[in-house]
C-alpha cells in the first residue's frame, strides 16, 4: 500500500540488528540486513566491510526501497500484506517471496506480480493471505540446513510479522 514503506522498513530493521558476519550465514558481512555484496552493488565495488558498518539511514532507505519494496510491488499490495511480502523478500529474496505469495494464491509461480496475481489478490481475504504466506514461509525456513542455527530467530520474526501484518491490514 502506498505510504506503508516507512512503517514497514522500521519493522524490518527492528529484526535485522547491527553488524554480523556469522560463518553460518551465506550472506557474509551484513549491516542492518544489507550484505556487503548488495551495498557494493548500490554504492560501488570499492566499498569494504568497514564502509558497510557506517551505512547511513538514507543508504538503507535507498537499498530497501529499490531492492526489495519496489521489486515486490508492495505499493500495489493491501496494507499488511505489503509488509509481510517485503519482510519475506528481505529475509529470503524477492523472487521467493513473490513465488510463495503466488503459491498461496494458487496462480503460476513465476516470481513476477502481474495481472493474474493482482486479480487473485483482489479477490482474496487479506488476512488469509498474510496467514498463508507466513505459514509457507515457516515451512520453507524449516527446510533450510541453517534452521538449527537461525531457526529460533526466524520463528520469532515470522510470528511478529504475522501479528504486525494482520494488525496493519485492519
Amino acid at each position: 500500500m502506498i505510504g506503508n514503506f516507512g512503517k514497514s522498513l522500521e519493522k524490518v530493521l527492528a529484526h535485522e540488528g547491527g553488524f554480523s558476519d556469522h560463518p553460518g550465514d551465506n550472506g557474509g558481512a551484513t549491516m542492518n540486513g544489507v550484505t556487503l555484496v548488495v551495498y557494493q552493488l548500490y554504492f560501488g565495488a570499492n566499498k569494504t566491510a568497514n564502509d558497510l558498518k557506517k551505512i547511513t539511514q538514507e543508504e538503507l532507505r535507498i537499498i530497501y526501497r529499490r531492492g526489495y519494496w519496489d521489486k515486490c510491488w508492495c505499493d500495489g499490495l493491501h496494507g499488511g500484506l505489503d509488509y509481510a511480502v517485503f519482510d519475506f523478500g528481505v529475509n529470503s529474496g524477492t523472487s521467493r517471496a513473490i513465488k510463495t505469495l503466488q503459491k498461496v494464491l494458487k496462480v503460476t509461480e513465476d516470481g513476477a506480480i502481474g495481472s493474474q496475481t493482482i486479480k487473485e489478490i483482489n479477490k482474496s481475504n487479506c488476512a488469509d493471505l498474510i496467514i498463508g504466506l507466513c505459514n509457507e514461509r515457516m515451512t520453507f525456513l524449516k527446510e533450510l540446513k541453517t534452521f538449527p542455527i537461525f531457526g529460533n530467530g526466524w520463528t520469532v520474526r515470522v510470528s511478529d510479522v504475522r501479528f504486525s501484518a494482520l494488525k496493519m491490514s485492519k
